[in-house]
């Protein structure tokens, strides 16, 4: 490999995310209206051919040293366990995640263990089922926690739990939602609400912001920076209660950390996206079925991320919401 996947700025990805679906069983507010989209017609969809030459090419050519399977929800496409291990027999290996809803997880966790995995993160943004059937419109909370349990069996670990804090509906939770993290050896971050919902109804008023989130927890726990090397990763760690325990906040709206941004995105239709709140992707399907060899897809590729913006705006009076909500982008 002679280049990565490279920006103006001097960043480099090496962080692949992969939407292998924009389908989801759940309908959570803050990603889509309860009534669901409209989904990708099957003929956009790559294939599971496809979607692993893409990622081939990514590892072998372009640097590719993570690769994360994402959606809507990625337990809905039926080849994954077959992606996941092409994907781990792939030299360089990559480290192999998935982000999921954990629905089913507990059914397939031991496959896609021996498939290749390393590790899961799982959506859960309330420890009640009667808030969960409010946030997700649907009663499936058990199946949640079932699924947790089936990824820590299976050695899918450490296990992460995805939280999102809502205004007046599970805000009062931060506290709990750690304390059960801690006392199963799971590991918590907290994400702050963004403006990526289908139905463009996202208030920076109505977010629960990174400071509110340190004070709820500050009230029954002690916070300390974690001395771990943050790099790239999105969140910014701290000890609990002086560790070993560790608790994330990933602050994308207020604490932006777009300068070590190492993440590329590529969408269930082929696309290519250089940042989460882009408002315009590269098409790399088109290519890969009208011929184009490993080489060009890779100039392509290189092409997309090079046009990176510095960062996302969002504190810019100007941003655009992406016309694509997040379950169309991929996590």
């Amino acid at each position: 490999m002679t280049f990565g996947l490279l920006d103006r700025f001097g960043r480099r990805a090496t962080d692949l995310r992969v939407s292998l679906t924009d389908r989801c069983n759940l309908r959570c507010s803050y990603c889509m209206p309860a009534e669901g989209l409209p989904w990708l017609p099957k003929a956009e969809m790559l294939t599971d051919a496809e979607i692993v030459r893409l990622i081939t090419v990514a590892v072998e050519r372009l640097g590719v040293t993570e690769i994360r399977f994402t959606g809507g929800e990625p337990l809905l496409r039926p080849g994954l366990p077959e992606i996941v291990a092409a994907a781990a027999r792939l030299r360089p290996r990559p480290h192999l995640a998935l982000t999921t809803n954990g629905i089913g997880l507990d059914r397939v966790a031991p496959g896609l263990a021996a498939a290749g995995l390393d590790r899961v993160n799982v959506s859960i943004d309330t420890l009640r089922a009667d808030r969960f059937a409010q946030i997700t419109h649907r009663d499936r909370h058990s199946a949640v926690l079932a699924g947790i349990v089936g990824a820590a069996e299976a050695g899918l670990t450490p296990v992460k739990l995805n939280a999102v804090l809502l205004r007046g509906i599970n805000d009062d939770e931060a506290p709990d939602l750690l304390r059960f993290a801690l006392a199963h050896g799971y590991e918590l971050r907290f994400i702050e609400q963004m403006p990526l919902d289908a139905q463009h109804g996202w208030s920076r008023e109505l977010m629960i912001t990174a400071d509110e989130i340190q004070t709820a927890l500050a009230t029954q726990f002690d916070l300390t920076p974690d001395p771990s090397p943050r790099a790239g990763a999105p969140a910014e760690t701290f000890l609990v209660d002086g560790g070993p325990g560790r608790v994330g906040i990933i602050a994308s709206v207020t604490r932006p950390f777009c300068g070590d941004c190492d993440r590329t995105r590529l969408t269930a239709d082929g696309q290519i996206r250089n940042c989460l709140f882009a408002t315009e992707e590269s098409d790399l399907r088109t290519a890969l079925r009208g011929g184009a060899d490993d080489d060009a897809l890779a100039e392509r590729w290189r092409r997309a991320m090079w046009g990176k913006r510095a960062g996302h705006g969002i504190d810019n009076p100007e941003f655009l919401q992406p016309a694509r909500g997040m379950s169309a982008i991929g996590g």
